[in-house]
């Protein structure tokens, strides 16, 4: 489980393709503080597991589904992408709930600058749009946004400064892909309403009660 607060931009130093799968060697500090072999670190928003540590450098493994489902398998030496060790029970939960498992792959659409602030279009297929809501949460390459608003095809976000200064959003362009995972907590309450439309369990939960406390 992660937060979505990006802790350091690391550098693609070498990608070993095999017939079905890829390692990444990526150039790393921050991230390796702590860390050990098995420990997990999301990778622009993908969680995946160091399968080795070396000075200033870590590798992971990435199968065959991750790169289908990600824009991981689009990655090439020298790239710059967005690091997040996995959250620990004593820290504090600065972003929202990521899980690192990448519901879909986007693009961005536009960018325009607003005062100090990069407005970001984001073109999202409909797996992860039906968990967009005004002023919820959505992960953008493991980064923690808060939704500005959306349309049924796509959505936008505000990038402060510091966000644009300390990730990949900061240089990323119109047409670049980024991967996209959708609020755990709106998943659960979707499975829970499903549950209770085929008549499982008595719950009180509905839409018109998510509606009446703002979650709607």
């Amino acid at each position: 489980m992660f937060t979505g607060i990006v802790e350091e931009l690391g550098l693609l130093r070498a990608v070993r393709r095999g017939a079905d799968s890829a390692q990444l060697v990526i150039g790393a500090e921050k991230v390796l503080e702590d860390t050990r072999v098995g420990d997990s670190i999301a990778v622009n928003g993908v969680c995946l597991t160091a399968v080795s540590i070396g000075v200033h450098e870590w590798a992971a493994d990435v199968m065959a589904e991750t790169l289908d489902k990600s824009s991981l398998g689009a990655l090439k030496t020298g790239d710059r992408v967005n690091l997040e060790r996995a959250l620990r029970l004593s820290d504090r939960l600065g972003g929202h709930l990521v899980s690192g498992h990448i519901d879909g792959v986007g693009m961005i659409a536009k960018r325009e600058r607003h005062d100090i602030a990069t407005l970001v279009t984001i073109r999202a297929p409909l797996e992860v749009m039906r968990y967009i809501i005004r002023k919820g949460s959505v992960a953008i390459d493991g980064v923690s946004l808060t939704v500005v608003d959306f349309n049924p095809e796509s959505f936008r976000v505000s990038l402060i400064p510091h966000t644009a200064h300390l990730t990949t959003l900061g240089f990323k362009r119109e047409g670049d892909t980024v991967n996209l995972e959708g609020d755990l907590v709106g998943k659960y309450v979707e499975k829970l309403l499903a549950f209770r439309g085929q008549g499982g369990g008595d719950s009180k939960l509905s839409m018109r009660l998510l509606a009446e406390h703002g979650f709607l």
